[in-house]
């Protein structure tokens, strides 16, 4: 990959990894809850699935996912029932008395990595990194070397800032009185993104 081209794969991930969406709204309320370093495992299990969804990509499964409106159509029915229901779950929580969240580290990880992976229109993502900057005549995991660090550590970059910037909300708020609006906000993006993914349009290879 050339350094023009590999400029252009980072204008683009750092595109994809910040415009806000349901892991950008995950972060924010896990910094708010839950503190900066507690957060943290959340912005590990993105990083799992960005990895997994990227050597998946490298392989060609993404291709086959996208191929398919079947199975597409039964992942974005569940991916957006499961925003839905989270979104709904926080709307009615908003109200009640704010204390640091007492869950474990697994259960953190666990809702991460599950609200990453339910976004079928995540596909759609990779399927235009690999087939606008991926070369067909130069072996795919030569150039996965360049590829996959790059877009690790943007992602990690940036959801870190998103985590950091729940952190500061949470540490201003809980000081006083907790802005219940702030958390509603919250509830609504998901419930929004469920009603956006249940629209979706499988992707289409460009």
């Amino acid at each position: 990959m050339s350094v023009e081209a590999w400029s252009v794969f980072a204008l683009f991930w750092v595109v994809f990894v910040t415009t806000p969406g349901p892991n950008a709204v995950n972060c924010i309320t896990n910094g708010m809850t839950l503190g900066f370093g507690r957060s943290m495992v959340g912005v590990l299990a993105i990083l799992t699935q960005a990895s997994l969804f990227l050597l998946l990509s490298a392989a060609g499964v993404t291709a086959l996912i996208a191929a398919s409106p079947t199975g597409f159509q039964v992942a974005k029915l569940l991916g957006a029932g499961v925003l839905i229901f989270l979104g709904v779950r926080g709307w009615m929580m908003a109200g009640a008395p704010v204390r640091m969240d007492p869950r474990p580290a697994r259960s953190v990880y666990i809702r991460a990595l599950t609200i990453a992976t339910i976004n079928p229109k995540s596909v759609a993502g990779y399927l235009a990194a690999f087939s606008q900057f991926v070369q067909p005549d130069v072996p795919i995991w030569g150039q996965m070397a360049v590829i996959m660090p790059t877009a690790l550590i943007l992602t990690t970059l940036s959801y870190t800032g998103f985590t950091a910037l729940g952190a500061g909300i949470g540490r201003l708020a809980l000081g006083v009185v907790f802005n219940v609006w702030v958390r509603r906000v919250m509830a609504a993006c998901f419930i929004v993104y469920g009603v956006l993914l249940g629209t979706a349009t499988p992707p289409e290879r460009v």
